[in-house]
């Protein structure tokens, strides 16, 4: 049975809340509820939760603020926000679990699912490290969580130079850095990278336009060539949106 604590300014909100996880999580037990960033702390340190369910924005600060204020992090974290706002990206790139208002439950069992499955304390802490450096850096110097078979990384985005496809693992290249190999397939990363001036040049290739070099046009085919002398196909259905991307280079 996992002890948690829910956290949200708003009192009809937190009550919701309590309820949907009552119903929907057995496996769970509601210990304690708080409002702010502060009592939030107290009930933390008085009640030492297993879960902490986290609303973003609060009127004393924010769940960031929470948990830099309680470090080293012992409980795991679900963060509930109301809004598509800058923090989701930054979530999505550091690899935590988060939840959108109103509460669905079949995400919330799966995101309590992944709490309980979740790795060690170190891994969890290495994550939300990541989370706050993007928090505090600007959009071209972001970082990103990639797992492979046995460790975890954080990368700079613009390291990147390009990603490749094999069904459903995605091979990271870089400018310096061996290459890396996640089980995840590309459409995650598209989604992530593509507001990063990446583009998804083939079904199975996606490419940092920063590292573009030249483009070549044949009978045979279109192909790009990168930097690093790397050679990626152009598929013709995205050679439109291709050209345009070339002309705001």
């Amino acid at each position: 049975m996992l002890r948690a604590v829910v956290i949200d300014d708003i009192e009809t909100i937190r009550k919701k809340n309590i309820a949907i996880i009552k119903s929907n999580c057995p496996n769970i037990s509601v210990i304690g509820q708080a409002d702010n960033v502060e009592s939030g702390i107290k009930i933390i340190k008085q009640l030492s939760p297993d879960i902490v369910f986290l609303d973003v924005e609060m009127p004393d600060g924010t769940g960031f603020d929470l948990l830099q204020k309680m470090k080293p992090i012992d409980f795991k974290v679900i963060f509930i926000t109301g809004f598509e706002d800058f923090a989701i990206r930054a979530f999505r790139f550091s690899a935590i679990d988060y939840l959108l208002k109103p509460l669905d439950s079949a995400e919330l069992v799966e995101a309590v699912k992944k709490a309980e499955e979740s790795l060690s304390k170190e891994v969890f802490e290495m994550k939300l490290n990541n989370l706050f450096t993007n928090l505090d850096r600007p959009k071209n110097h972001q970082k990103l969580m990639l797992k492979t078979a046995d460790k975890i990384y954080s990368v700079n985005i613009q390291d990147i130079v390009n990603c490749e496809s094999d069904k459903n693992y995605t091979t990271f290249h870089f400018v310096n850095a061996p290459k890396l190999i996640v089980s995840s397939n590309l459409k995650e990363y598209e989604t992530l990278l593509s507001p990063f001036n990446f583009f998804r040049s083939h079904q199975s290739h996606l490419i940092n336009m920063a590292y573009f070099d030249h483009f070549i046009k044949t009978d045979g085919g279109n192909t790009i060539v990168l930097k690093n002398k790397s050679i990626i196909p152009l598929a013709i259905r995205n050679k439109g949106e291709f050209l345009i991307m070339l002309e705001n280079l």
